[in-house]
């Protein structure tokens, strides 16, 4: 790689950046498209202005063989565009792939076993993530998401905010979610977040900034799930007919 074509990636990488935000594009998207720029730009020495249809036939054959297909896609879309906004030029390869088309169903978290998950975590802030987002239906990010001023306790609603497609939505809320989320908060005050960060333990919960941390959330429910015994993928939204108590 010249030194020219080193800095001109940069400062084309740069641009990126600055117009994956100003499309107001999701913060994941943000990630997945910026990711799929840089590992491109490495594969092919950071000159990928001028990339022909047999470079990126290689290319994503090569990444097809050790990533999914949704990576094949993140990859395909961050640099139509990359092209389209960074360096203005049409995007031809419309028809270069086309992943397969699958329609699978969540495995189901039953009551029961939503039970048990909810009896074997032992740390409260995720016990109670956990059941509220089982109860309410939400995505993971969604109820990370969660303020206290999203629960309108009088209409028995949540205001989920800036969900998939950056669209807003109301969910019913059960009057066991309500109490427990209530309980919950007596246990940390803090006035912004439903789940403030656990960074610094319960005495700094109430001035705390962020809310709680993903991976933490995810590494605990792996570890729940195994100690469980529970054999099935848990999806990422999951909704119950029953509520069972914590």
């Amino acid at each position: 790689m010249t030194s020219s074509s080193e800095s001109n990636f940069k400062q084309n990488y740069q641009t990126h950046l600055k117009h994956l935000k100003l499309k107001g594009l999701q913060p994941k998207t943000i990630d997945a498209y910026a990711r799929a720029i840089r590992r491109i730009g490495e594969y092919f020495d950071y000159q990928i202005n001028e990339l022909s249809e047999q470079q990126l036939t290689d290319y994503f054959t090569d990444l097809l063989d050790s990533h999914s297909w949704s990576a094949v896609k993140l990859d395909l879309y961050g640099l139509k565009f990359f092209y389209t906004h960074v360096l203005h030029k049409p995007w031809v390869m419309i028809d270069l792939i086309k992943p397969p088309k699958t329609q699978r169903l969540p495995d189901i978290v039953t009551v029961d076993e939503a039970q048990r998950l909810f009896t074997a975590t032992h740390t409260l802030s995720y016990r109670v993530f956990y059941f509220t987002v089982y109860s309410l239906g939400l995505r993971l990010g969604e109820g990370l998401r969660l303020k206290v001023g999203d629960i309108d306790a009088s209409r028995q609603r949540v205001h989920i905010r800036d969900s998939k497609g950056n669209k807003d939505r109301l969910v019913p809320l059960a009057e066991v979610t309500l109490d427990r989320l209530r309980r919950f908060w007596r246990v940390h005050r803090n006035p912004v977040w439903l789940f403030p960060n656990r960074q610094g333990g319960l005495k700094s919960a109430p001035t705390a900034i962020t809310p709680l941390d993903r991976g933490g959330i995810q590494t605990t429910l792996r570890q729940v799930v195994q100690d469980c015994g529970i054999k099935k993928r848990l999806p990422s939204t999951v909704c119950a007919t029953a509520m069972p108590p914590i």
